[in-house]
């Protein structure tokens, strides 16, 4: 992979050209301002970020060498050991967190939440879908329907048939206030309302 120097920092061109032309441009963020951003960041946190990494091989080179030492180890020694050498440490008083403007998804709803490499925009699409399950695919692979899907490659026919049962469900369930969800190809919001067409 080929790198370029950002105000000191060696970042694979496509990260670069990602950010520069798909994510900076409707920004009011220019390249410039990002990049010395982005510096300014690693310049004051790698320090910080290496000593505990330093701390981390310690406290790792520590624990395999308690096992290596005491392969029966009793429970009580070892949370005794982990506590001092600091890897365990005593519970802290009850507290709220005070963070604002934070999504519900993450703040207050649990849910999956994965973390994905940015460049690869399948895998971004799935996490950022990983906190809501596809009716389509729920009712698939189940033999709630009468047919049930072949083995092996996409059953189109079975396919169908879960597409009808979920509109209908979703007629049931939700229904729009004007024609049926089974007439609509595809759902926009616009101006913060719904808008099937």
């Amino acid at each position: 992979m080929t790198f370029i120097n950002k105000n000191g920092l060696n970042v694979a061109i496509p990260l670069v050209k990602f950010i520069n032309e798909q994510c900076l441009p409707s920004t009011g963020i220019s390249s410039d301002q990002f990049w010395n951003g982005c510096a300014k960041i690693f310049n004051e946190f790698s320090p910080k970020n290496q000593e505990l990494l330093n701390i981390r091989l310690e406290l790792q080179a520590a624990i395999d060498a308690w096992h290596k030492a005491n392969p029966n180890g009793q429970q009580e020694t070892y949370i005794e050991f982990l506590r001092e050498i600091d890897y365990l440490v005593e519970e802290p008083d009850a507290f709220t967190i005070s963070t604002e403007n934070t999504d519900p998804e993450i703040a207050n709803m649990a849910g999956p939440q994965l973390v994905v490499p940015v460049l690869n925009a399948r895998f971004a699409l799935n996490a950022a879908n990983a906190r809501w399950g596809s009716l389509y695919d729920a009712l698939y692979g189940t033999d709630i329907l009468e047919t049930k899907p072949k083995a092996g490659e996409y059953d189109a026919k079975h396919g169908a048939n879960v597409i009808e049962w979920a509109k209908n469900l979703l007629d049931q369930s939700i229904p729009l206030a004007n024609g049926s969800h089974n007439e609509v190809l595809q759902y926009s919001v616009i101006d913060g309302a719904l808008s099937p067409a």
